[in-house]
């Protein structure tokens, strides 16, 4: 009897029988009746603000991150250095009609897209022609020589998931600078991504082709795209005013901020959790991704808070510069594989501080199924979508170091609404979805840590 007393005292304090409904109860109902999460969000949109990579703001979120991972005494907090492209918008964007017959000169709402060349005080001033997709400026050839073209493809209204939408319009923005270039086109003007009719445009990264002059690109907002058309369909030879001053700087020094409790039976296996750090300079980055991020930390607060020992070690990962560049997740994954580091599982929330509702995947069979496995479990916390594929893209990277890739997955119906603009603030993020979303992670990485994957 002596020697079982004895033997209890060396059991560890997260040695509970893996309970699991009592322990993932435990998770949510601290975290919906003293989580962190929200406060520490207030702070990083309210006080730090927006963090465009490269940015003054970037820095201060660094800083603040890891002082704030070190004042809940985990078990590492460090710093990884990586260098980002530092592009500054520089001043007032601006897009203007100049010969409505209808309406005379008309200022539309408007923002450069990431990365852009600016046009310079000076302006640019050309004739417009619509398109609604890459292909179909494809097509027009020579026609778009000289011209300034619109790209006006919607999200598609029918899909269900917003993302499936927004992935089927996306290319516009990202790639038809660089095609229109191509063609010899002088400018380039882009619907924003954006689900609903109204008044914000969406900022967001665009990539230039090589060999081809960078031109300038820029936003307009959804309601402004409707009216350009409109008068497009009434005046064929409209005219455009651009005038924009982004400008790429000499590349900085910047870092990832991690921090990590190690496993007590597997400390080699990794879980990384996390978000990415930088946002876009317009707004403060709360859904994107300052939620996310959040979250992230939230996750091994919460086990410290319980008393909680991971048998595998849990590690959250700020990634900085996922907006224009991915810079931060692809050194993460290099220096991975340099150490030869064991990354079971990598979770990333990107997708806003909305109520959740699963969680994407890519993986083997196996590992999916696992998942799979958990959705009793997860269900009576809504948790009801575990089929969906998808990850992350800051996790991206790691895909051929094996472990499974999972995206927090939001419902999915308003983050369009406020993605890349300045709309994207504190006050627009529901306290109670973001503490759901929070607990849904940590419930995930629980149920990964004690089982594996």
């Amino acid at each position: 009897m002596k020697k079982f007393i004895l033997a209890l005292a060396f059991v560890p304090a997260f040695a509970f029988g893996q309970n699991h409904e009592a322990n993932l109860k435990k998770i949510y109902d601290a975290e919906l009746s003293s989580g962190h999460t929200y406060n520490n969000l207030h702070y990083l949109c309210k006080v730090i603000g927006n963090r465009l990579s490269g940015s003054p703001g970037a820095a201060a979120a660094v800083e603040w991150t890891r002082q704030l991972m070190e004042s809940y005494d985990f078990d590492t907090v460090y710093l990884q250095p990586v260098m980002v492209p530092h592009w500054e918008r520089g001043g007032k964007d601006v897009v203007k009609i100049t010969n409505s017959v209808k309406h005379g000169v008309v200022e539309l709402n408007a923002l450069a897209l990431g990365n852009t060349q600016g046009t310079g005080p000076k302006g640019l001033l050309g004739q417009v022609v619509e398109v609604k997709s890459i292909d179909q400026l494809k097509s027009m050839g020579a026609q778009v020589k000289g011209k300034i073209v619109f790209f006006n493809g919607p999200m598609d209204p029918t899909k269900i998931d917003a993302f499936d939408a927004y992935s089927g319009a996306v290319g516009q923005r990202g790639s038809g600078a660089a095609e229109a270039s191509k063609l010899g086109a002088v400018g380039v003007v882009v619907r924003s991504m954006n689900n609903r009719i109204d008044d914000h445009p969406h900022t967001g990264n665009q990539r230039y082709a090589p060999d081809f002059p960078a031109i300038p690109a820029l936003s307009i907002s959804t309601q402004d795209a409707e009216l350009l058309s409109q008068l497009l369909s009434e005046q064929a030879d409209l005219k455009l005013y651009l005038e924009s001053h982004g400008e790429m700087k000499t590349e900085k020094l910047s870092y990832n901020v991690i921090g990590e409790i190690r496993g007590t039976e597997k400390p080699e296996e990794i879980i990384a959790v996390g978000g990415h750090l930088d946002s876009w300079d317009v707004g403060e980055g709360a859904h994107d991704d300052g939620a996310g991020c959040m979250q992230a930390i939230e996750v091994l607060r919460l086990y410290k808070a319980l008393g909680w020992k991971p048998k595998r070690t849990i590690r959250a990962v700020m990634w900085m510069n996922e907006e224009n560049g991915l810079r931060g997740g692809q050194e993460y994954a290099k220096v991975a594989k340099a150490k030869g580091e064991k990354h079971i599982a990598a979770i990333e929330s990107d997708s806003g501080g909305f109520l959740p509702i699963g969680f994407s995947s890519t993986g083997t069979d196996a590992q999916r199924g696992k998942l799979a496995s958990w959705a009793d479990l997860l269900r009576p916390y809504q948790l009801w979508n575990l089929q969906k594929p998808g990850g992350g893209a800051d996790i991206g990277p790691l895909r051929d170091q094996g472990p499974i890739l999972i995206g927090l997955l939001p419902d999915s119906q308003k983050y369009f609404i406020y993605h890349h603009t300045e709309a994207d603030v504190f006050e627009v993020v529901d306290r109670r979805e973001l503490e759901l979303g929070a607990a849904a992670m940590t419930a995930l990485v629980y149920l990964i840590e004690q089982e594996g994957i």
